[in-house]
């Protein structure tokens, strides 16, 4: 047994509950972690909420995270107990102890501490996906991120610095721009109290975006849209807002395309999934992504962690540690 959180029913923050759980054998093909941080993200709440519903419940919530392999099942050879390790996009992760299958794990960089892997790897590799796979970022891209102050936002400002891109970022208050700003986004929008359209229309002086990448989902997407040059590639990879609703597919004027990708789409095989988190690894190791923990919780008050994130309380990474 140890200690995780669970959902018994899907509702508000109040639903993760901090209890024992059973952890069983690894299985074939599979190990036992000792977890030494988790990270928190949208996703989470989606679960939390039954937006993206849950096989079944009482459920074990939370996608990434990083610790020590302590058990190995039958034929992992890939692995060695003590390794440290590190994963993402697999349900499970608010743990002390997980069984997890061993190719959705990749070795953890002694250069990178536990809290840091827990804080990028599913964002970090979201944006790896994002920015050199749905569209190519390079240089002299235009793109328009939105939510550019979040976990995965400060790390899109990076990445596209690093590529010699102009990214375009949307944010909800000065602070959060300042914040976007240093993380290398050229030009950031407040939306509290201006319209991104108009300003994206200004910057580009009429052009447009080759890329908008839309976390927010049904607030933004019709202007998401409008921001995009002809062929331009609207990116929905969240709904932070709530989900984008059908639509006519003539807002797609201008032979614009549309997407909705997921990481584990983008990572369906091991060696995939060993591209992708060697590339981010090494972005962080030669300093041109630097992983911002902004906010750091006991696994136990996963419940006050959703709240804040949720009431845009956040920047940057969360964390929980175990």
């Amino acid at each position: 047994m140890a200690h995780g959180v669970r959902v018994h029913a899907v509702g508000g923050p109040e639903v993760l509950v901090w209890e024992e759980i059973p952890v069983g054998a690894p299985g074939p093909g599979e190990v036992r972690i000792r977890q030494r941080a988790a990270g928190l993200n949208f996703i989470d709440v989606y679960h939390r909420t039954g937006l993206y519903p849950l096989a079944s419940l009482p459920a074990v919530i939370g996608m990434e995270g990083a610790g020590d392999v302590v058990e190995l099942g039958l034929g992992v050879t890939s692995l060695a107990v003590g390794e440290r390790v590190a994963y993402a996009g697999v349900l499970g992760g608010y743990a002390e102890e997980r069984v997890i299958a061993a190719d959705r794990l990749v070795k953890l960089p002694e250069a990178i501490a536990y809290e840091t892997a827990a804080a990028m790897m599913l964002q970090g590799m979201t944006v790896r996906y994002l920015l050199r796979e749905t569209y190519n970022v390079v240089p002299g891209t235009v793109v328009l991120f939105h939510a550019a102050a979040g976990g995965v936002g400060l790390i899109a400002c990076q990445w596209a610095r690093a590529r010699d891109a102009t990214l375009i970022g949307t944010v909800s208050t000065d602070e959060k721009a300042e914040l976007a700003r240093a993380n290398g986004a050229a030009h950031v929008i407040v939306t509290s109290r201006e319209n991104f359209v108009q300003r994206v229309a200004e910057i580009t002086e009429g052009q447009g975006c080759d890329v908008v990448y839309d976390s927010v989902g049904k607030d933004t997407f019709r202007g998401s849209l409008e921001c995009l040059k002809p062929r331009g590639l609207w990116v929905s990879f969240g709904n932070a807002s709530g989900p984008v609703p059908p639509f006519d597919l003539s807002l797609l004027k201008g032979s614009l395309f549309a997407t909705r990708p997921s990481l584990m789409a983008y990572t369906a095989t091991h060696a995939e999934l060993a591209e992708n988190a060697a590339d981010l690894f090494g972005m962080v190791e030669s300093g041109a992504i630097r992983i911002a923990v902004n906010q750091t919780f006991p696994l136990k008050e996963a419940a006050a962690a959703h709240a804040a994130l949720e009431g845009r309380r956040t920047t940057g990474s969360t964390v929980f540690t175990i």
